[in-house]
């Protein structure tokens, strides 16, 4: 059985000892990390959040210290009492923060015993994440997972810090919400009271930051969580946080330059890193031209080049009819590719058939000139001009697609990144941060038919083209901007509707009739009529930023508990199933299997 813990008060952190504590008698309580047994001496690394310090425990001096210690293994807890004293010259530790000091015990007493772990203790581990996950309280015991919590933490307290000095106001928004169309799909809370009913959990707290400003709230924000039952990947949880802020009488200028300052801020105070300010800016039509993407990573080029005037002139028939159909034809090059082996130049026709393209033609250029079967239908001022433009040369390989210019942006887009990992061109030391503005307002949805928002149905259209709703939806640009963090969306806002009439239309312009807009949103345009100022906002998601500030490729190394990537818990085990008396008292019935689970009310 573990000792008592009375009297064993922590005095200092492990991590925090240095030169200045020699001679100070200290307790520290903390895991094993390791454990030496030297014949005369015993060491032991005893490891906290704050880093690992050097016991040493000799049977000379405290017996029955050393009886203890004889039995002590890993990720025991201990607490010990001693001295601060110098390491002998020669036995410092310099990659430790500790390294120059070490405890003399007078005491110590174990707090509680451990099993061996199922994951080891320490960074860069070769652990199934499955594994990790179920035994998420051993994960994050690691230190690499511990800074994570601390940045987390520190992130926050910076956003804070930052909003407060500039007049926001942290305000919470209910978490018990109504459903609405927002996008995603929304997760779901029967009503006990109210048979058949249904709370939704928010996914952003959208409409209530729109009301605050109704409200006269002029600056709100708050650090959010949100939820969307979505598919998931490495950068999406069915439940995550959002720094959420919306501001009154400002425009787009006002909210991208206040929010230059805040990332700036977090990176410098974070990860030590000055970012340049301000931010670039592209347009949404020219982010998808030069990069094929609305989220470009900038840290590198291998830029798409448009080649239509080309096409339509030059023999290829693929080529003239996707130009003549009002396609596009552009294409990356891949330096130092010419190399490449035909199987390796499939394998790339394969991974850009992934994004629907039906091709990919190539020319491989070498000292006496290009090579590909295509060649023949170009002439040779076509081909000059085509290597004029692409600034290509000896040993550069040509990549061109021919479609509708959405499956050429998506295809050659994410060529490109998948040839950057490839031929290692991404500095990964670099912080590259864009804004990307001018979002058509509507996309439309071939599977239903109709327009829908491309953010969310409150974004507000550029003033002049707020006609084009009714006669020309596509054309319709939106007062929205994304900021882009390596190729990363890390945050989303805009420029709201204010006025009931552009709110009704855009409803109409999406496929909300009167009742059902009245229905789903009446509360929101009867606001609108009592004096809503002009106001926007924008929503990061911080997972992300942290995830990217810690230099992580999935979310979940920087989330304390997250759920696996098909959205259950392994530790918990959830979802699970619920007592029937609970399904009785919300009068559910889980259909049986030949009808998919679903719930009937």
């Amino acid at each position: 059985m573990p000792e008592s813990m009375q009297n064993w008060k922590r005095t200092v952190y492990c991590g925090d000892l240095n030169k200045d504590n020699i001679s100070e008698t200290v307790v520290l309580t903390g895991w094993v990390d390791t454990r030496r047994d030297h014949g005369g001496l015993i060491f032991i690394d005893l490891r906290d959040r704050t880093g690992i310090v050097q016991v040493v425990i000799s049977p000379d001096t405290v017996p029955e210290a050393f009886s203890k210690a004889e039995g002590v293994r890993s990720e025991y807890v201990l607490a010990v009492t001693g001295n601060v004293g110098k390491r002998p010259e020669g036995s410092e530790n310099p990659n430790i923060n500790t390294g120059d000091v070490e405890i003399i015990t007078s005491e110590l007493k174990v707090l509680n015993r451990a099993k061996t772990t199922p994951i080891s203790i320490e960074d860069n581990i070769n652990a199934d994440e499955n594994i990790r996950l179920r035994y998420r309280y051993l994960d994050l015991r690691r230190p690499e997972m511990q800074k994570n919590l601390m940045l987390r933490h520190r992130a926050s307290k910076i956003i804070r810090d930052f909003l407060d000095v500039n007049n926001f106001l942290e305000i919470e928004t209910p978490m018990l919400t109504r459903s609405t169309p927002e996008g995603a799909r929304d997760y779901l809370v029967p009503s006990r009271l109210h048979t058949g009913n249904f709370y939704a959990l928010p996914q952003s707290p959208q409409i209530f930051k729109q009301l605050l400003m109704v409200s006269g709230v002029d600056r709100y924000f708050q650090i959010v969580r949100c939820f969307r039952d979505e598919d998931l990947r490495s950068d999406r949880q069915p439940e995550f946080t959002q720094v959420d802020l919306e501001m009154s009488f400002v425009d787009e200028d006002d909210i991208m330059s206040l929010m230059e300052k805040m990332i700036a801020r977090l990176c410098s105070e974070t990860i030590d890193v000055q970012v340049d300010q301000p931010f670039q800016r592209l347009s949404y039509y020219e982010a998808m031209e030069r990069y094929g993407s609305d989220k470009p990573d900038t840290r590198f080029g291998m830029e798409l080049v448009d080649i239509g005037d080309i096409a339509e002139k030059c023999e290829f028939k693929v080529f003239n009819s996707v130009t003549s159909g009002g396609g596009k034809v552009k294409g990356i090059k891949a330096p130092g590719c010419a190399s490449f082996s035909r199987k390796e130049i499939d394998d790339l026709t394969e991974f850009a058939a992934i994004y629907k393209a039906r091709g990919l033609a190539y020319f491989i250029v070498t000292e006496s000139g290009v090579k590909s079967p295509i060649a023949k239908f170009f002439k040779e001022d076509e081909i000059n001009i085509l290597l004029e433009r692409f600034e290509a040369g000896p040993g550069d390989l040509l990549l061109f697609v021919a479609d509708k210019p959405k499956i050429v942006y998506s295809a050659l887009g994410a060529l490109r990144l998948h040839l950057a990992e490839m031929l290692d061109l991404i500095p990964y030391n670099k912080y590259n941060f864009l804004w990307v503005s001018d979002f058509p307002l509507l996309e439309y949805d071939e599977e239903e038919r109709r327009w829908v928002a491309m953010h969310h149905p409150f974004t507000s259209p550029r003033e002049e083209d707020i006609e084009l709703l009714e006669s020309d939806p596509g054309k319709v640009r939106a007062r929205a901007y994304d900021l882009v963090f390596n190729g990363v969306e890390a945050g989303g806002g805009s420029v709201r509707i204010h006025n009931r009439d552009v709110q009704e239309k855009m409803f109409s312009a999406i496929g909300l009739s009167e009742e059902e807009a009245r229905e789903k949103f009446g509360f929101m345009l009867d606001a609108f009529d009592y004096g809503t100022p002009p106001h926007g906002g924008i929503a990061f998601g911080l997972d992300r930023l942290l995830m990217l500030l810690a230099g992580k490729k999935t979310i979940r190394d920087v989330i304390p508990f997250p759920k696996t990537q098909s959205g259950t818990d392994l530790m918990m085990s959830s979802p699970g199933s619920v007592d029937p008396a609970q399904l009785q008292e919300l009068h559910i019935k889980i259909a049986g299997k030949n009808s998919k689970n679903k719930t009937r009310v």
